[in-house]
């Protein structure tokens, strides 16, 4: 449908899919759903899973399974709860599969067997009635599965991998049962090539199985670290309980070495905590009373006792998962060629056939060979690796990419990542530590430093920023008291205003206070030392200057390098003055720097800097940055432990180091390589396969084992992605 169509603001809902066989089938489903009013659905063939966004006033969730049942396939609504039967269920299936191809190959070895006694002879080794017998039951028996997923494509409107191996294995089979009834000895038979093409195609279904298996190994991973129990005060004693039962406000004991069951806040003991399976971080963390902790993460040698905050799905480590799963449900853009291509393959190798078998039979005159080199043409022509390339790649990538904690959002922003030619850096939080300190202080002749500080600490008490933060800490670290303000008036990036024992306080930067009539000192060499400077005056005095740093993040240096040598031009946006922005770029190996750049401003920036055709990444806290975050091509959220920052942005680093963003950046790269690589391989495979058979110079057989390990082979290379490793760019650069 088109996006004009599509539901606005409405439900989604996620369903796992049974009985897709190949990419066309994903596209079937895909194209079914969307055709309705006010559905749009994305279907993911590697994940059998579809992502359905609806309008409950045209559809419901009734409706959806309705459409994908008449479409030939079966959908269940895919939740948490839902998670252990879906993974019992394709491990029944598994089972289910291997019984079928251990029965087939046991029938087929006698006649593949006898092959090797054909070499110099056309005779028959086995009779032919006894070959009979053994290919039909792998025919309409163990095959009976691609007959009924061909019709169900076919009254679909469409073809599948089932219509191919159906309709050429058939072909086989009948013409050798015709001549073995009617007793033709002169003609060969071909029940060993239909049985034997079954065969292999079961088995690249297993190893096909087994290797999607591993693309989705980083989610089980994140499943398994969830603990199942809890020790919880219960009326004055300690209580294991399933952690299923816990809500949030229980009070939860965690022992040295014990996974942490929920989210929580430390109101009693000191310790550390192992957070590298949420972060990738791998030294542990500080845990004190008011410190916030993790579920899955694992407690160090202190015993810690903790309040619950987040319970079931509404931990961090549930949030995680939900956003991997979602990153690994969604489409790349690049998907869309090989998508067009599934949706007329089927109809287009038909007809390929067709020509061949005419071609053969009608030019040559030989009715076998054109049997037989039409049947190859069907069987070794497979839409699965072109339905496979993308969303295996991805599903493995975003999976690394979470174990190093770089959470991607969805595929668009995976592929997108790797087009970045500049990168705008917020600067506080982003390239500093976020936590400002007052460094220097400059008073007047008529007042002391107790007065300067006090009356701007009892101004900013009620504000956020990380400089007034600063300004408090250090007046209540002094142990002086503050006075409440009234009558604030605030003029954002600039400065506060306000009444405090009855005398007008102004504090901000020099320029607004100059812009208003004050006398202001020069804050020249503080600037050009990288403090932030703040002006303090009450009345119409200035009672003295206040200078405060943001220390450099120890790494932020080295990460700069490292996004420079990946090819990346580093803007620092902030809104300090010239001469304080000037001392941290410097410090920080960047060239490029906006200076006095207010927060709606920084859009605006960001937009600037597209000029020219460039894609540009934004990188900040994920709230306060958002009209940046959301102006940039690519936006990146570093939020430690926020779950506001798992949706303000297209990739959210849960560690504050700015060697997440290059590896989020290394990462897409060596995702979309990957997947050029294999559409590459999935469309040469069928360039090369089917010409080849369509001239005769593969049989069958062979033709059926390339098909089968087509697949796999794309699979196996995506899996390959777990060679990836967090700060390794030269192996991965494009």
């Amino acid at each position: 449908m088109s996006r004009a169509d599509a539901p606005g603001v409405g439900e989604t809902v996620e369903l796992a899919l049974a009985g897709m066989t190949c990419a066309a089938c994903a596209a079937r489903i895909e194209k079914q759903l969307n055709k309705q009013p006010g559905i749009e659905a994305a279907v993911n063939f590697a994940a059998e899973r579809a992502h359905v966004r609806y309008d409950p006033a045209a559809a419901d969730v009734a409706r959806l399974i309705e459409v994908i049942r008449k479409t030939g396939f079966t959908a269940t609504v895919f939740s948490d709860a839902t998670r252990t039967d879906e993974k019992a269920r394709k491990q029944a299936a598994y089972q289910s599969e291997r019984r079928s191809f251990l029965i087939a190959a046991a029938l087929t070895l006698p006649l593949v067997a006898q092959m090797a006694f054909m070499f110099d002879s056309h005779a028959d080794v086995l009779p032919r009635g006894l070959q009979m017998l053994l290919a039909t039951p792998v025919q309409f028996w163990i095959g009976w599965r691609f007959y009924v997923g061909g019709l169900n494509a076919l009254r679909g409107g469409s073809g599948n991998m089932d219509v191919l191996v159906a309709l050429g294995t058939s072909m086989a089979w009948l013409y050798s049962a015709v001549v073995t009834l009617a007793g033709l000895h002169h003609h060969h038979v071909y029940f060993e090539a239909s049985a034997t093409v079954i065969t292999l195609v079961l088995l690249g279904k297993i190893m096909e199985a087994r290797a999607k298996a591993g693309t989705s190994a980083a989610i089980e991973a994140l499943i398994s670290l969830q603990p199942q129990t809890a020790r919880v005060e219960r009326n004055g004693a300690l209580l294991d309980v399933p952690v299923a039962t816990l809500i949030p406000g229980d009070v939860f004991v965690v022992r040295p070495g014990e996974a942490v069951p929920v989210d929580g806040e430390v109101i009693e003991g000191i310790s550390s905590a192992n957070e590298a399976m949420l972060t990738g971080e791998s030294l542990p963390v500080s845990k004190m009373p008011g410190t916030r902790i993790f579920a899955a993460t694992v407690n160090g040698d202190g015993l810690l006792r903790c309040r619950a905050t987040g319970v079931g799905s509404h931990t961090l480590l549930a949030g995680i998962i939900r956003l991997v799963e979602q990153a690994q449900g969604s489409k790349a853009p690049v998907q869309r060629l090989a998508d067009r291509v599934a949706g007329i393959f089927v109809p287009v190798v038909m007809t390929i056939a067709a020509l061949t078998f005419g071609a053969w039979w009608l030019l040559a005159g030989d009715f076998a060979a054109a049997l037989v080199n039409a049947v190859a043409v069907l069987v070794i022509a497979c839409p699965c690796a072109l339905g496979l390339a993308t969303p295996t790649a991805i599903m493995v990538g975003t999976g690394q990419g979470a174990r190093a904690g770089v959470l991607i959002r969805n595929a668009v922003a995976l592929e997108t990542a790797e087009k970045l030619t500049v990168l705008a850096l917020d600067k506080t939080g982003t390239l500093t530590q976020g936590a400002p300190v007052v460094t220097d202080i400059i008073r007047s002749s008529h007042t002391d430093e107790r007065e300067l500080l006090t009356l701007a600490a009892s101004l900013e008490q009620g504000s956020t920023h990380p400089l007034a933060a600063a300004i408090v800490a250090r007046a209540q670290a002094e142990g002086w008291a503050l006075t409440p303000p009234q009558n604030l008036l605030a003029t954002p990036g600039r400065g506060l205003e306000g009444d405090i024992a009855g005398q007008r306080v102004r504090i901000g930067a020099p320029a607004w206070l100059v812009a208003q009539g004050f006398s202001v000192p020069d804050a020249s060499a503080l600037q050009q030392a990288g403090r932030s400077v703040v002006v303090v005056a009450v009345g119409d005095a200035v009672l003295g200057l206040i200078g405060i740093a943001d220390p450099l993040r120890a790494s932020s240096p080295a990460a700069v390098r490292r996004l420079q040598a990946l090819g990346l031009e580093v803007v620092m946006l902030t809104g300090d003055n010239p001469g304080t922005a000037a001392a941290i770029a410097r410090e920080a190996g960047i060239e490029n720097f906006r200076a006095n750049v207010l927060p709606g401003d920084k859009a605006a920036a960001v937009n600037g800097l597209k000029t020219g055709g460039r894609c540009v990444g934004m990188v900040g806290d994920g709230i306060n940055d958002a009209p940046a975050l959301a102006a940039a091509d690519v936006s990146f959220a570093m939020g430690t432990g926020s779950d506001v920052a798992l949706h303000a942005a297209d990739v959210t680093l849960m560690r504050n180091d700015l060697n997440s963003i290059a590896d989020a950046i290394s990462l897409s790269r060596a995702t979309l390589s990957k997947i050029r690589q294999n559409l590459f391989f999935a469309f040469i495979y069928n360039i090369i396969g089917i010409p080849l058979a369509a001239f005769g110079w593969l049989n069958p057989m062979i033709a059926g084992a390339a098909m089968a390990l087509s697949s796999v082979s794309v699979v196996s290379n995506s899996l390959l992605l777990k060679n990836w490793k967090p700060g390794k760019d030269c192996v991965w650069k494009p």
